[in-house]
């Protein structure tokens, strides 16, 4: 098997990944064919601002260069945390009403939108991936311990401590070299990694063979972490703290209206000391381009109430595109379930030719 993955040796390695990914981006703009995303979201619920700004705009962005994406709607790990299965469907939709008033576009991009679960292709590659990973590997991962804290678990199931193998299917049956993530997911990308290089020595390079799987690479986001409008926690649908991109813009208003901010009328521009005033800033600055300072300047001694009229007008008019987008293709149903087939099928498509190599590597074709 090799030697075990050395997770304290990773965070020591950010710099490293942050140089990689440096020169991943700069080779994007000039060779986009190169590369294929991989990149998703567990369908938990809607998308809010705190998407948008943080990924969305980054997928959008790679898509625009010409970065063949694949979108993966995973459906199946939602069952690793979460009870509420019951709105998995629902979600998935939601999602990609999401992910299209965006500007994700399959029929103009080399863009792939798919659910998990009509892939089986991915999955069968999960046994022969957890024979080349140790149970005490998946049991020191620190982004699954992370999790299972996050998520109050007391009874944790299987499926989340090999989480990160399913995460290895999902980026190599694609062979996607390229993943967007943010620090404290590199502990799941090395796994990927990992998996990638030991079947390769196994089962291609010790028998003279070309390998089968690229070792994916981080592409680490750079994107600011947009806080909940209780302005001292990460924005969650389940912390009753964000704003959705379905919300109308008198939701939006009413949302922002009951913001966190402080007793100081003078706005500044301060994240360590003032947190909850610099986050609205922020926003205001993701939504027109201008510097929080140079915001918070102009409002001066308005004091909060300025400062939310300003956030208010500047994301719905942001969001003004999009929301008619939404509103336009949640009215044709057919539209989005054909999307999300095609995105199936062009999936499974590349993972049925994955599987072909993957077979013949491991002396198993009939």
């Amino acid at each position: 098997m090799g030697e075990e993955i050395q997770y304290t040796d990773i965070n020591k390695s950010f710099e490293a990944a942050l140089e990689r990914s440096r020169k991943i981006e700069e080779d994007l703009t000039k060779n986009p064919k190169k590369y294929r995303v991989l990149t998703g979201d567990r369908p938990t619920g809607r998308l809010h601002i705190g998407h948008y700004f943080g990924t969305i705009q980054n997928r959008v962005r790679l898509a625009n260069l010409g970065v063949p994406t694949m979108i993966l709607i995973a459906d199946y790990q939602v069952l690793t945390d979460h009870d509420a299965y019951q709105e998995i469907s629902e979600n998935t939709k939601q999602l990609t009403l999401d992910y299209l008033a965006a500007g994700l576009d399959p029929s103009r991009q080399d863009v792939i939108i798919y659910p998990h679960s009509y892939v089986p292709e991915c999955n069968q590659l999960m046994i022969p991936f957890l024979t080349l990973v140790s149970n005490a590997e998946l049991s020191r991962n620190p982004t699954v311990k992370e999790e299972i804290e996050s998520a109050g678990l007391k009874n944790v199931n299987a499926g989340m401590y090999t989480y990160p193998v399913h995460q290895a299917c999902d980026i190599l049956f694609c062979k996607g070299n390229v993943v967007p993530v943010g620090k404290d997911q590199l502990p799941h990308l090395e796994m990927s990694r990992t998996i990638a290089s030991r079947f390769n020595k196994k089962f291609c390079l010790d028998a003279g063979k070309e390998p089968v799987f690229p070792e994916p690479q981080a592409l680490l986001s750079k994107s600011p972490v947009v806080l909940g409008l209780d302005g001292s926690q990460k924005m969650s649908k389940s912390r009753g703290n964000a704003i959705m991109l379905s919300a109308t813009e008198d939701e939006t208003a009413k949302l922002i209206k009951k913001a966190k901010t402080d007793q100081d009328r003078n706005i500044t521009y301060d994240p360590v000391n003032r947190p909850e005033v610099s986050n609205l800033l922020m926003i205001i600055s993701l939504c027109t381009g201008e510097a929080p300072e140079a915001i918070a300047a102009r409002i001066g001694d308005g004091g909060g109430g300025a400062l939310k009229n300003q956030l208010t007008e500047a994301l719905n008019e942001k969001l003004r595109p999009l929301r008619a987008e939404r509103a336009r293709l949640e009215s044709d149903p057919e539209y989005i379930r054909k999307i999300l087939l095609d995105g199936a099928a062009r999936a499974r498509e590349i993972g049925v030719k994955t599987l072909e190599e993957v077979r013949e590597r491991m002396n198993m074709r009939i």
